[in-house]
């Protein structure tokens, strides 16, 4: 049976991954688009094959043709296009952060809770697949021993590079209204991080926005930046340990993102550049590179990952809305303890 796609919004990750992908698999078909504008929708159509445009998100939810629904906007748009596109009857792949805030992040997951028989998936944090496994084998077989610490420190290219740029203009990621509660790849990396250890109770977080003011792209207007350019946040884990994170786009000659793993009895260390995973452990005199094995090793698989599930093959595993409320949790928690100066409960 032949699985009919429609793209309610195709920025670049999704013309560069998600419809490639899904055209990649035998038996889909990509239906139908919306863009930004009508102009946008019919460009992508073009280039693609995709056999209709249509003005709005609505029409594609409203098309009885369309079996599942691929939502690549901004997170503004992302509970209200899955909520309508549940309650029509069509699967749903949305792009990351899941939602704005917690709020809408728990309504989308009670929505797929009401429709056990469609597919919900939100796309994984990608930053970490080649390791994921290694770290998480070693986590759990005792290599670093007892957990003590989790340390990620995030250089935020994505968001301008790592040197404050007074004169950039402001672009959706620094926008609340558009991208919600997230700052910069603090959710993404945070999702990555559930991979290997249990999360965290609470956090203590810090930020700065430090050009409050920017210009539009567009306009060249004054447009106000809302979401932070650094954060620093501490942490506990349950059992004892301290997580800690720091992401920032403005911390000028600073190292490629990692995250290191602390123990009684051993470290791991993943840098994110060249995806190398080093551990060492009590005795050792250095830490040495981990070769990690084929069989070990997760790539990019997810539109077939969504695929599958819908023909009943497989389950979503990266990654469920369930999920998507854990690190949406904990995106709340950060902006809370930011705004009020306060340790904040992670609710998830």
């Amino acid at each position: 049976m032949t699985i009919r796609i429609g793209i309610v919004g195709a920025g670049a990750n999704t013309r560069d991954r998600h419809i490639p992908g899904f055209k990649a698999i035998d038996g889909v078909e990509l239906a139908a688009v919306a863009n930004r504008s009508r102009a946008s929708g019919e460009r992508v159509a073009e280039q693609f094959g995709i056999r209709r445009v249509y003005d709005h998100w609505q029409e594609v939810i409203e098309d009885d043709d369309i079996d599942a629904v691929m939502i690549g906007t901004w997170p503004y748009l992302h509970a209200p296009v899955t909520l309508a596109a549940l309650d029509a009857g069509k699967h749903v792949l949305t792009e990351a952060r899941l939602a704005m805030n917690l709020e809408e992040a728990e309504a989308m997951l009670a929505a797929s809770r009401e429709h056990p028989e469609l597919v919900t998936q939100v796309v994984p944090a990608p930053f970490t697949f080649p390791v994921d496994k290694a770290i998480q084998r070693r986590v759990l077989d005792g290599y670093l021993g007892e957990l003590l610490a989790v340390d990620i420190r995030v250089a935020d290219f994505r968001a301008g590079g790592t040197w404050l740029n007074r004169e950039a203009p402001v672009t959706w990621r620094q926008d609340r209204a558009l991208s919600g509660l997230n700052i910069m790849t603090m959710g993404i990396w945070y999702e990555c991080a559930m991979r290997w250890t249990p999360g965290v109770n609470n956090v203590m977080a810090r930020t700065r926005t430090f050009v409050p003011m920017r210009r539009d792209a567009e306009t060249g207007a004054p447009r106000a930046a809302t979401v932070p350019d650094h954060v620093a946040i501490i942490g506990d884990m349950p059992g004892g340990g301290v997580f800690q994170m720091s992401v920032s786009s403005v911390t000028g000659f600073a190292p490629g993102s990692e995250a290191w793993l602390y123990g009684t009895e051993g470290t791991l260390r993943f840098t994110q550049a060249g995806q190398k995973l080093y551990g060492g452990r009590r005795g050792d005199q250095q830490l040495s590179e981990i070769e990690i094995a084929e069989e070990e090793r997760y790539g990019w698989r997810v539109e077939q990952e969504f695929i599958n599930a819908i023909r009943g093959e497989e389950q979503v595993t990266r990654t469920s809305f369930a999920d998507g409320v854990r690190y949406m949790a904990f995106t709340e928690a950060v902006a809370e303890s930011a705004a009020s100066g306060q340790a904040m409960p992670v609710l998830y």
